[in-house]
């Protein structure tokens, strides 16, 4: 049999399943069950949420490497490549090694049919296992309680937050995510949630499992000066922690608070200066992603981020507002069709002096002229584009010293604009 490219491997898991999504996980345990991937390294973290969860997993992995921990971490989706999704001591998995850990599942399975996300948890669990690392930090694809990561007892669990998105897999409450969520709860485990106001699915699936749960405003918090911010929290044992006078971070702080406390529970050593150094280490491309560009001959600043449901944008816009600018703030716009429009748009129209939207080019794309038509009724000024590449041209063409580029929404318009940036840092675009 001729050897698959990697490439080769992921068009073949696409094929692999009737339905990409495929809620359950008797089938990912039988396999798992077969190769021994019952747990991935001594110490594990689970971090699920509506938002957040990306950078929480990377303050929290940063901090683990502080402390000189060899750690693993499993996220999605990607943005450029599918090796982005399994990281091992900060360096994405390679080509072969995915390669082999996709082959090693497919001689193990036999007639058990995985989704393409089951088969990407499990090579990562593969890779992690061999690596044999200290520890993993594994984020959540879809809710919590039949996600293929929940086939892994967490050491500590993290909720970032619990809103509504994805209802037709965890339903239109937030009580019903909130339970979905609360799956990643272990008996006597500890959990940190970020949520102020948690619903009570979560807080009751805690207590029925005898889960010390720390929630932020009571077991931990944070206050934010000017320009600083300090911490409090609990250990595992419950005495008190505290952090004074932190750096302001580029990233969301509520994200870096909720590592802070998770990392305060797993019993390591308390070194706040390795600890502050984390923070400031730790970078998520296109989440509140800030560079500088060159553009025929001009240097623009643009700020790239994955907020694509109401409450990523509103922190997005509350961010914002927190950053004036000299001159305008020029959006560039894609989204999901079963994104909440509305929900997106409405916080960020007083920061965005002039909207330029385009489809993305997947089916699942919604079009450039009902993104115009939102825009249009809640008196934007907006352009509509072919592609998201030609809305940043045009919104790069008509920017003057002063002004931003916001290239903002889906996951795809980010990847899009990131391949964008290659391009340009190549010489080939």
């Amino acid at each position: 049999m001729t050897p698959r490219h990697l490439q080769d491997w992921l068009e073949y898991l696409e094929r692999l399943h009737p339905t990409a999504i495929d809620m359950g996980l008797d089938r990912c345990r039988a396999v798992a069950t077969r190769l021994g991937l019952t747990r991935p390294a001594p110490l594990v973290v689970t971090v699920t949420g509506t938002n957040g969860k990306g950078s929480t997993c990377a303050f929290i992995a940063q901090m683990l490497a502080g402390q000189g921990k060899s750690v693993g971490v499993y996220s999605s989706p990607h943005l450029l490549r599918y090796n982005e999704r399994v990281r091992i001591n900060g360096v994405e998995a390679s080509d072969q090694a995915l390669c082999d850990a996709f082959a090693a599942l497919e001689a193990a399975r036999g007639e058990t049919s995985l989704t393409y996300f089951e088969m990407g948890t499990l090579a990562a669990f593969w890779l992690f296992e061999r690596a044999a690392l200290d520890a993993v930090v594994l984020e959540v694809g879809l809710g919590g309680r039949l996600d293929a990561v929940n086939l892994v007892d967490a050491d500590v669990a993290v909720v970032t937050n619990i809103g509504l998105d994805h209802a037709d897999w965890l339903g239109d409450s937030r009580e019903s995510v909130g339970f979905e969520k609360a799956g990643i709860l272990r008996a006597a485990k500890p959990a940190v949630c970020g949520d102020l106001e948690p619903p009570s699915s979560l807080v009751e699936a805690a207590a029925a499992l005898k889960a010390p749960l720390l929630l932020r405003g009571c077991g931990f918090d944070l206050q934010v000066e000017q320009d600083c911010w300090h911490w409090q929290g609990r250990d595992g044992s419950g005495q008190a922690l505290e952090l004074c006078d932190l750096p302001l971070l580029d990233l969301p702080l509520e994200n870096a608070a909720l590592a802070l406390q998770a990392f305060a529970l797993l019993n390591l050593p308390w070194q706040p200066e390795s600890l502050v150094a984390a923070l400031l280490a730790t970078r998520v491309v296109g989440r509140l992603d800030r560079r500088l560009i060159q553009y025929k001959g001009r240097e623009l600043p643009i700020l790239l981020d994955v907020g694509h449901n109401p409450h990523a944008a509103s922190y997005l816009a509350r961010t914002l507002q927190r950053l004036p600018l000299a001159g305008r703030r020029l959006a560039v716009f894609g989204l999901l069709a079963d994104k909440d429009l509305p929900g997106v748009i409405e916080p960020l129209l007083p920061a965005v002096a002039d909207w330029a939207v385009a489809p993305l080019a997947i089916p699942r794309t919604r079009s450039a002229a009902q993104l115009n038509e939102a825009l249009k009724e809640r008196g934007a000024s907006v352009t509509i584009y072919s592609s998201v590449c030609e809305a940043l041209d045009a919104q790069c063409d008509q920017a003057v010293a002063g002004d931003e580029i916001l290239l903002f929404g889906s996951f795809y318009c980010v990847a899009e604009a990131l391949e964008w940036l290659e391009r340009r840092t190549s010489g080939r675009g």
